[in-house]
């Protein structure tokens, strides 16, 4: 006898029963398997308590639940374990969305943008953003707020700003609560992973592209030269040869690399000559960089006003003047630099001279102390907000490079005086900021030692690989 699959069958092969007996049959035998189906779904589908969550995660890709709402569509969707931030995520209220305290508007700030215009366009009062500033402190921190960034913003009809979050850096959010007339300003911190990292290179051409191939940043790169800028000129001293090694920390956020932490120890050699620094915190909560005889790295003096610039016109009792083609002594240094290059004040003083000086052009004379002065000429223009009496800051902008007065091409005139005495600023030797105390020096001593070893260990990898 042969078997045929029902699935091969022909239909033709079962003749269609139609006698009054089946024809009644055949409703109730539908209305059997309809009730059975119904049935079947209604066990499925009663709420079994807290298991509901999981069902709807075990349900398959293509049969979002019934009745759920998108972001539980969203949920039921995976099959995989769902973190908590994901949840939390899903449930954060998106821009433009409305809540019973207002409504979230998510701003990305434009060039030009200002936090008025900004406030101005969400409706929030003027007086309110004024209210907000005059609070001072960590508010503060909105007055910096730059292209690229982003604020979230709660308003109400009724409140204006109800609440303001503002991502300062990764590190710090700044989050605002409006209630009444009073602003409740706080700051969150993430606390950062930090790696100890080193580099090590050999100066070819520059010190920029000696630091890239180290893998170092242009910002980490400059907070280098900073620590040696008293002993070094890097605009004349450079040469093909120097080395440098620096031990740094390197900051990670979830495993992520989020930037560059303090320079640790570093040591540069320049024309053969070793000078180290390393990074040191006393108890008193006083920080700087000492050399390894606790002796402060900083000068009361920088030895360039310049960053990276060249020497255009040395230090001479003898040389001929360019545009007045007589022998006349040139008791200064000319850097050359572009227009518009910053000039920083090479010590903490006051202004003595601000303004136009014969020849010189645009000048600022400093007087440090009662024996030291420096003078600045053929500036292009003064930095605002500076006149005569005003103090400044070792380091700090004065004005920028140009060429007032009697001068064939930008750059900056640059001379130092002792007791009136015109001194080479090349040569002339600079007194020292005061030594590390020496109650701290065997606290000092044991922690140097420690950064020095590393620094040790990676320069003598780097020449190893350079032989």
């Amino acid at each position: 006898m042969t078997h045929q699959s029902i699935f091969n069958r022909d239909i033709k092969s079962h003749p269609v029963v139609t006698d009054a007996r089946t024809s009644l049959l055949r409703p109730a035998y539908l209305l059997l398997i309809s009730s059975a189906v119904v049935l079947a779904f209604l066990l499925w589908s009663a709420d079994p308590g807290p298991a509901e969550a999981t069902r709807h995660v075990s349900l398959p890709l293509s049969i979002p639940a019934a009745n759920t709402s998108p972001a539980e569509e969203v949920v039921s969707s995976r099959t995989d374990n769902i973190d908590i931030e994901e949840l939390n995520a899903l449930s954060a209220p998106a821009a433009g969305t409305e809540t019973t305290e207002g409504n979230w508007h998510e701003v990305t700030i434009k060039s030009g943008d200002s936090l008025a215009a900004i406030f101005s366009r969400l409706g929030i009062p003027p007086r309110q953003l004024h209210d907000l500033l005059e609070q001072g402190g960590a508010a503060n921190n909105l007055k910096k707020i730059y292209p690229g960034q982003t604020l979230r913003l709660m308003t109400s009809d009724s409140q204006g700003l109800v609440k303001l979050t503002y991502q300062v850096d990764k590190l710090s959010t700044l989050e605002i609560v409006h209630e009444g007339n009073d602003f409740t300003i706080s700051t969150t911190h993430l606390t950062p992973e930090r790696r100890q990292i080193s580099a090590s290179g050999i100066i070819d051409s520059s010190l920029f592209v000696a630091g890239q191939k180290a893998k170092l940043s242009d910002n980490l790169t400059m907070e280098l030269a900073n620590i040696f800028a008293w002993d070094v000129d890097f605009a004349l001293d450079i040469r093909k040869g120097d080395q440098f090694t620096v031990l740094y920390e390197e900051l990670f956020l979830d495993g992520e690399s989020i930037g560059h932490g303090e320079i640790l120890a570093a040591e540069f050699v320049n024309h053969g000559k070793r000078y180290q620094a390393v990074r040191y915190t006393d108890a008193s909560g006083k920080t700087d960089y000492y050399s390894l005889d606790g002796k402060s790295m900083r000068k009361t003096f920088l030895r360039s006003p310049v960053e990276f610039s060249r020497i255009s016109s040395r230090f001479s009792l003898g040389r001929k003047h360019p545009i007045l083609n007589r022998i006349r002594a040139h008791k200064g240094v000319d850097y050359a630099a572009s227009r518009g290059t910053p000039i920083k004040a090479t010590g903490k003083g006051k202004i003595v001279h601000r303004g136009k000086k014969g020849g010189y052009g645009n000048t600022i004379v400093i007087q440090h102390g009662s024996t030291y002065s420096t003078l600045y000429a053929h500036m292009s223009k003064f930095r605002s907000g500076l006149k005569t009496g005003s103090k400044v800051k070792q380091g700090q902008t004065i004005g920028y490079v140009g060429s007032s007065g009697l001068a064939t091409g930008p750059h900056l005139h640059y001379e130092f005086r002792v007791n009136d005495a015109h001194r080479d600023p090349l040569k002339v030797k600079f007194p020292g900021a005061d030594p590390l105390n020496k109650k701290y020096m065997d606290d000092f001593n044991a922690k140097a030692e420690n950064l020095m070893a590393q620094i040790n260990t990676v320069r003598d990898v780097q020449l190893a690989r350079a032989n």
